[in-house]
């Protein structure tokens, strides 16, 4: 392969990997954007929908040793996997909101986000003791076939990720922009105190901000199961960590924002391992990182907004 074969495979591994992030990376923006909180249990309840995700498969018969599956089979199979794996990690993320941090709201400083830290060590420890220290492999449910584009591959799981990924976004983009719900949350984004004057619920808004970005967060953690093909107790780190500079990057509490982020941010994953090694991709990210931050501290599309009070 040429040169820019070579670099016309890797922007389409990006595309797909960058969409994965886009969909972690919105739980961070949609909590930020609420409540004005840096939710670091995210990176946890992204890990724990891929064990999730495991036991919704293991209930339905389906293993890493199974027959792959096709037709109607296939499609009902990933439709329960994605509900109920979705789900769970939306109530997850309720329980966190209404256990762990609704007392703490209106506690100002560190506490909240620190509380946070704590929530994802103890989701971490919890799947460490359940699962064990080693690698889980993941069901790979979906067929391997292949489309040649140039001398490059585009495989159906790469254009499972990105079109199921791309619909999720737009459908969160409809539901913020055009429902009822959508206006209550903008409302208690700009003045939760003016929106409970209003008649607005702001603690149901929180919850279901939290279900959201929880949901969200399940979505891309079967995501990564069914790209990677294995899941862990430590892959909530590395990938969260990611997803989260995806946000600032793109402007967090910027919906448009996140998804330009995380496309960035799989890019230059990809593009930066075939140029300069996969080691370096880390230290590439994060100075760019540093770079707009310096230059534009809100990010690629985020507002610059006063304070709230």
């Amino acid at each position: 392969m040429s040169t820019v074969d070579v670099l016309l495979q890797q922007i389409v591994n990006g595309l797909a990997l960058g969409m994965m992030y886009a969909l972690l990376a919105l739980g961070f923006t949609m909590v930020y954007g609420i409540i004005e909180l840096i939710n670091f249990s995210h990176f946890s309840v992204f890990m724990t929908g891929t064990f999730v995700g495991l036991v919704v498969l293991n209930l339905m018969g389906v293993t890493a040793v199974s027959k792959s599956l096709t037709g109607f089979a296939l499609v009902g199979t990933l439709v329960v996997l994605f509900v109920a794996t979705m789900a769970t990690t939306g109530v997850l993320g309720v329980l966190i909101e209404r256990i762990c941090l609704r007392s703490l709201r209106h506690v100002a400083g560190t506490a909240p986000m620190i509380t946070t830290i704590g929530v994802a060590f103890i989701l971490i420890n919890t799947m460490l003791l359940i699962w064990g220290p080693q690698a889980q492999r993941f069901p790979q449910l979906l067929p391997n076939w292949r489309w040649a584009v140039g001398a490059a591959e585009v495989t159906f799981k790469q254009v499972v990720l990105f079109v199921v990924g791309l619909v999720l976004m737009l459908a969160l983009s409809h539901l913020v922009k055009r429902t009822t719900l959508g206006k209550a949350m903008r409302a208690t984004a700009q003045d939760a105190d003016a929106a409970r004057m209003m008649g607005i619920d702001v603690d149901r808004v929180v919850v279901l901000t939290f279900f959201l970005g929880s949901a969200l967060a399940g979505a891309g953690s079967l995501f990564f199961g069914l790209y990677y093909g294995f899941t862990g107790y430590y892959i909530g780190y590395t990938t969260g960590l990611r997803a989260f500079t995806s946000a600032v990057l793109g402007g967090i509490g910027s919906i448009p924002g996140a998804v330009l982020g995380g496309l960035f941010i799989g890019l230059t994953q990809s593009l930066g391992g075939q140029l300069v090694g996969v080691k370096w991709t880390d230290v590439i990210i994060f100075s760019l990182l540093i770079v707009v931050m310096v230059f534009r501290p809100n990010g690629l599309l985020g507002a610059h907004v006063p304070q709230k009070a």
